[in-house]
């Protein structure tokens, strides 16, 4: 039989071949837990549900995918409550989307399913400077500005509330919260390019610490493949070490300042079906090691 150590590096690559890290855990992949396969294709176990609302932040739908990862679910709570309390007496932290209780697809998006996504709207601002609530998803402009416009059907919108501005420093705190807290592992940010410059560019101003500004110019990124995000921002965090383990998988780049994911050692062919077929056949251990003797 193939030492332990082997059977335990070729493990994932086995269950890969079985397809096996896209479906629910079976007897043939006991040990998936929590955040299973990657966030456009997979699922997740023993999601946590968002509150409906909390110091600083309240759900924008109190019916809508509100369950995720343990990890993501409390970032979200801990981010809105500083921001909440370094800047007083603003509008809570609309939060949308997440994922299912056990993750797979939802209507409108295209990831968000195995719990490591968040939809976050934006803090907003009268023209006068008046924190007010978000009225939904409205899109901000690359001078920071939005215009509000009534979706069909309902009322005019009336002059005072047409138009709105980014509160970029409650966007900075927090985009900041987030990056900064060490048990989120946040790996992007998606978020329109324009309203990334205007939250660098503050908090550059403001002499934020320069090792977290680019962290955070790292992590916040317009995506290619869909809408720019000009009316919230998507967070994404990355699978921690132990995760990695049981079933999460990729997503993007892992970054360097990023608990170190366990690392697998490479093996040969012979060492592959070793593993794999083990003491399962008569003979197949003694066979099988003498293939893989030089």
């Amino acid at each position: 039989m193939p030492p332990r150590p082997l059977l335990l590096a070729l493990f994932p690559s086995a269950l890969a071949a079985l397809g096996c890290l896209s479906s629910t855990p079976s007897p043939l992949a006991p040990a998936l837990r929590g955040s299973i396969g990657v966030p456009h294709d997979g699922i997740i176990t023993d999601a946590a549900e968002m509150p409906r609302q909390g110091e600083g932040y309240v759900l924008l739908r109190s019916k809508g995918a509100r369950w995720g990862n343990p990890r993501l679910v409390a970032a979200i709570q801990t981010a809105a409550r500083e921001v909440w309390r370094a800047r007083p007496g603003g509008a809570p932290l609309l939060v949308g989307d997440l994922s299912a209780q056990r993750g797979g697809g939802i209507r409108g998006h295209r990831s968000h399913r195995t719990g490591r996504d968040a939809d976050l709207l934006l803090y907003a601002l009268r023209p006068d400077g008046r924190p007010v609530r978000s009225p939904g998803f409205v899109k901000v402009g690359p001078d920071g500005l939005a215009v509000v416009t009534a979706a069909e059907g309902d009322a005019p919108v009336k002059a005072d509330d047409a138009y709105l501005r980014l509160d970029v420093e409650r966007e900075w705190l927090l985009v900041k919260a987030l990056v900064a807290s060490p048990e989120a592992n946040v790996q992007w940010i998606f978020v329109s390019r324009w309203i990334e410059a205007l939250v660098i560019e503050y908090a550059r101003a403001r002499g934020e610490d320069p090792e977290l500004l680019w962290q955070a110019e790292s992590v916040l990124l317009q995506p290619g493949d869909s809408s720019p995000h000009a009316d919230h921002l998507h967070v994404r965090i990355a699978c921690t070490p132990e995760e990695s383990i049981a079933g999460c998988l990729g997503g993007g780049p892992y970054w360097t300042w990023l608990p170190r994911l366990p690392q697998l050692a490479p093996a040969g062919d012979a060492e592959l079906a070793a593993a794999l077929v083990g003491d399962l056949l008569p003979g197949a251990a003694g066979d099988s090691a003498a293939v893989a003797a030089p």
